[in-house]
């Protein structure tokens, strides 16, 4: 139970900050939206912007794959995977953490590390006009995306270990899933009757369950 709830608790972490800045998607939109009717309509267009959504884009992407791994949702190849039994798959995801997971991850966190102290250090800008916006802030989320990621990636070897020894996977937290948005849709609908409304439900979280186990941990 300790375990489990250490685990649980990194997850936390994970989702929170995968959340926490999923809200740049917003800031995206809205600086996309804002350059599109300056550049159209105003004839004004901004000469930093491609830099701007490269960073506001690229933070987005490093800042929740530890929420990501949290989910079990990195692309991975299944097609053999998903046919393992629990214990081989923990076997096989032990050994690729070993072997690439953590020493990649250590040489993010080191390159980053000192890729941006260099940048705060210069005051680093972008070069494409005299004004351009800074660049360190950016670049100082590489190193804190990697602690991130390999905090979570330490409690995804525990959870192989834990299923080695007990032939099953530990729980994850459950987040919102699609199947939760069929589920609401289906609900509402005035134009399935409730027969076919549980059984759509039904096979849709029997593909669900059957993709969380290839992820590797099943969900309460």
């Amino acid at each position: 139970m300790n375990v489990q709830r250490t685990l649980q608790t990194v997850d936390r972490v994970s989702r929170w900050s995968g959340k926490l800045f999923a809200w740049l998607i917003v800031a995206l939109m809205l600086v996309v939206c804002v350059e599109v009717f300056k550049r159209y309509i105003l004839n004004a267009p901004t000469a930093w912007i491609f830099d701007i959504n490269n960073m506001l884009y690229g933070t987005l992407f490093m800042m929740c794959g530890a929420y990501t791994l949290a989910q079990g949702g990195h692309v991975r190849g299944d097609f053999i995977y998903g046919r393992m039994q629990p214990r081989t798959q923990a076997a096989f995801d032990l050994a690729l953490y070993f072997l690439f997971f953590i020493p990649g991850i250590l040489a993010l966190v080191y390159a980053g590390y000192f890729y941006a102290g260099d940048s705060w250090r210069i005051n680093e800008h972008s070069t494409v006009t005299a004004d351009g916006p800074p660049l360190y802030y950016f670049k100082a989320a590489i190193p804190i995306a990697g602690a991130l990621l390999m905090f979570q990636g330490l409690a995804e070897i525990v959870r192989c270990i834990v299923c080695l020894r007990t032939g099953a996977w530990p729980e994850r937290l459950r987040d919102v899933e699609e199947i939760d948005v069929v589920g609401e849709q289906l609900a509402q609908s005035e134009f399935v009757d409730q027969e076919s409304r549980q059984l759509a439900i039904e096979q849709a979280q029997q593909i669900e369950e059957a993709a969380h186990q290839r992820a590797g941990g099943a969900r309460p």
